[in-house]
C-alpha cells in the first residue's frame, strides 16, 4: 500500500465520515469508533480504490461500519420502521440580526435536528449525504449500494417526513 497516496486520497474525507457516521449512530464517541474502524478498513482495502474519487468510496465504507455497529448493538430493530412508501421534510431558517433571531435560529435548528434524529437511518443517510455533505445522487447510489431512482424516493421521503415531523412540532408549540 502506497501510504502518503492513502493520506493524500482518503483522510481529506474524515470530517466527512465522522458527519455520516455522527448522524447515523446519534452518538458523537460511536461516530468516532466507526470513523477509526472504517478508516482501518479504507486502509486495508486501499488497493482495491479504482481511481475516481475517493469521497464516495469512503463514505461508503463508513456507511457500512456503521449499519454493521448498529446490527451488532441491536439498534436496527429499536429504531423507528423503516419503508419505502414512508415521507420527509427540509427547511430553511431565515438570518436575522438581533438576539431574537439568534434565538429562534437556535430553537428551529434543535427541532430540525430532532426530526433528522428520528428518521430511520435508510433515509436519515440519504438527506445527510445529499443535504449535508453535498453529494450527487449517483455517489449517494455507490455508497449506499442503491439505484439513483432508489436515492431520489428515500430523499423525497425523507424530506415529507421530516416536514410533517416540524409541522406537528409547530402546532404543538402554538397549542
Amino acid at each position: 500500500m502506497d501510504r502518503s497516496a492513502f493520506e493524500r486520497r482518503v483522510l481529506p474525507h474524515l470530517d466527512a465520515g465522522y458527519n455520516l457516521a455522527r448522524w447515523l449512530l446519534r452518538g458523537d464517541t460511536q461516530a468516532e469508533d466507526a470513523v477509526q474502524e472504517a478508516a482501518l478498513r479504507a486502509m486495508r482495502y486501499f488497493d482495491t480504490l479504482q481511481g475516481g474519487d475517493a469521497r464516495p468510496w469512503f463514505l461508503g465504507i463508513v456507511r457500512n461500519t456503521c449499519f454493521d455497529a448498529l446490527a451488532r448493538a441491536r439498534q436496527w430493530p429499536q429504531t423507528q420502521a423503516y419503508d419505502d412508501e414512508d415521507a420527509a421534510m427540509e427547511t430553511a431558517v431565515d438570518s436575522a440580526p438581533g438576539p431574537e433571531a439568534l434565538l429562534y435560529e437556535r430553537e428551529i435548528g434543535a427541532r430540525v435536528d430532532a426530526a433528522l434524529r428520528a428518521l430511520p437511518p435508510p433515509l436519515r443517510e440519504v438527506v445527510v449525504l445529499r443535504e449535508l455533505e453535498g453529494l450527487d445522487y449517483a455517489a449517494i447510489a455507490r455508497i449506499a449500494g442503491v439505484p439513483a431512482g432508489t436515492v431520489m424516493s428515500r430523499l423525497s421521503r425523507a424530506r415529507e417526513r421530516l416536514r410533517h415531523a416540524l409541522a406537528q412540532d409547530l402546532e404543538r408549540g402554538r397549542a
